[in-house]
């Protein structure tokens, strides 16, 4: 079966190193300043007469209140009043950027992340909402995947009603913990009711698919108490699980330098808290997709992965990988054809430069064919466990094992080693090596050695 996963400590000990999660292949680290509107406008340009299908993502940088252990991008006030100026230039730019694109394209795929998007108050969203129908091809039928995060503590029924009624039908919770004692060292206080009533309001929507994000390795977590918590999210019955480990990087983040780094668990004890949690969820049936996901098997998710439709961008794991993804707002990412773009990541910089009636666009990259023959690699590896030679070989017109050479010792160590099997015709990850695919992913990284690995989280 897909799902297995064998757990073997002695090859987590040797292959848990820090690496890219592989959202994108070159990682958003090699992003650079050359790229720019101009590149923008090039792609858009040529994903309009391609006729391309289209997902959006959308930033809304907001939160109410802050959480210690964030990394996310956001502006932490509690003036509703700074999301007008925001929204105005939002507004602008998706007006700049659709007006490149056909209106025939179809946006198969939509997401509000944050922040928080429910900081928007019911009429800021339904005009946001009624802006973006007006200037893209936004599907009417409820066919398309439309989600939203949610932190419960900032919706209720009627926030989740607007959403049904805007055309959600996905969304994402984040809980994190239901321990109160790890709520308090992080700043998070959030009922396990607070929760449920979300959940009870998406079910009985009909919102057609429910995410909980949950985190291991928080401070004063135990591999007891988040077990306790992984029980409850279990009868929940979401319809997908993220179990992300957290990663204390405390000069990088400002706001996880409230975090005594005197109370997070030792590595052995984050390493039990995920052995736990996957024999939790393996018993209630979910089935690990990879890279910290789990889905019930009649998920979209699972089913791509038996069918080897599956794939991997900025948003996770998808369905629409072969739409282009047109990201708007502060910091967002698009990935356009061979081309990736990244807004400002400043607040200020941003609404300036969109004041200025021009696009926001800050740096990227522009692949090249080693970098597209990578990245169909990496998406093998990390989205079906498993690698075709051929395939690659037909695509890209090499020879696999010639131009892949250098690396051949590499796996035939892992191999050895047990995380996969290898031939001259295919790679398999095998059960053992299914949580540490990243490990065999970061083999194909042709800029890895180059970077500071302290800019990547562990693989578990």
């Amino acid at each position: 079966m897909l799902d297995a996963i064998r757990w073997d400590s002695d090859l987590i000990r040797r292959y848990d190193l820090a690496g890219p999660r592989y959202t994108s292949y070159p990682t958003a680290v090699q992003f650079h300043g050359q790229v720019g509107t101009f590149d923008l406008f090039h792609a858009l340009r040529d994903s309009r007469k391609a006729l391309r299908p289209l997902s959006l993502y959308v930033h809304v940088p907001f939160c109410a209140n802050i959480c210690y252990y964030c990394a996310c991008n956001k502006v932490i006030t509690k003036d509703r009043g700074r999301a007008l100026p925001y929204l105005q230039r939002l507004e602008q730019e998706i007006q700049l950027i659709a007006c490149h694109l056909d209106p025939a394209q179809k946006v198969e795929q939509l997401h509000f992340g944050g922040g928080t998007p429910t900081f928007l108050s019911h009429d800021e969203l339904r005009q946001l909402m009624a802006h973006l129908r007006k200037h893209f091809n936004l599907l009417d039928d409820d066919s398309g995947d439309y989600g939203i995060e949610i932190d419960p503590r900032e919706a209720d029924w009627s926030t989740m009603g607007l959403l049904r009624e805007l055309g959600f039908n996905r969304v994402s919770i984040g809980l994190q913990d239901l321990d109160p004692a790890v709520q308090r060292a992080v700043n998070r206080l959030q009922s396990l009711e607070e929760t449920r009533a979300v959940i009870d309001a998406a079910r009985t929507l009909q919102f057609r698919s429910i995410n909980i994000d949950l985190i291991y390795g928080l401070p004063k977590q135990t591999p007891e108490n988040f077990a306790r918590t992984v029980e409850e999210v279990i009868s929940l019955q979401p319809d997908r699980l993220s179990v992300f480990n957290y990663a204390h990087l405390p000069e990088r983040f400002m706001p996880q330098r409230r975090i005594n780094g005197n109370e997070l668990p030792a590595p052995a004890q984050k390493l039990e808290m995920l052995e736990r949690t996957i024999e939790q969820l393996t018993a209630a049936g979910y089935r690990y997709i990879g890279m910290d996901h789990f889905a019930l098997p009649d998920d979209e998710l699972a089913i791509a992965q038996e069918e080897e439709t599956l794939q991997r961008n900025f948003q996770g794991y998808t369905t629409h990988g072969h739409c282009d993804l047109i990201g708007l707002g502060v910091s967002a990412i698009s990935q356009i054809g061979d081309l990736y773009c990244q807004n400002s990541s400043d607040l200020n910089g941003y609404q300036n430069t969109l004041a200025a009636a021009q696009l926001a666009t800050s740096r990227g990259l522009v692949c090249n064919a080693d970098d597209r023959l990578r990245r169909a690699v990496i998406q093998q590896l990390i989205c079906n466990f498993s690698l075709d030679f051929a395939e690659i070989e037909q695509q890209f017109n090499i020879d696999f094992q010639g131009y892949f050479g250098a690396l051949w010792p590499q796996l035939q160590g892992m191999a050895s080693d047990g995380l996969i099997e290898l031939d001259r015709e295919r790679i398999e990850v095998l059960p053992a090596g299914r949580l540490l695919v990243r490990s065999v992913c970061m083999v194909f990284d042709a800029y890895l050695e180059q970077q500071n690995r302290q800019r990547f989280s562990r693989v578990i």
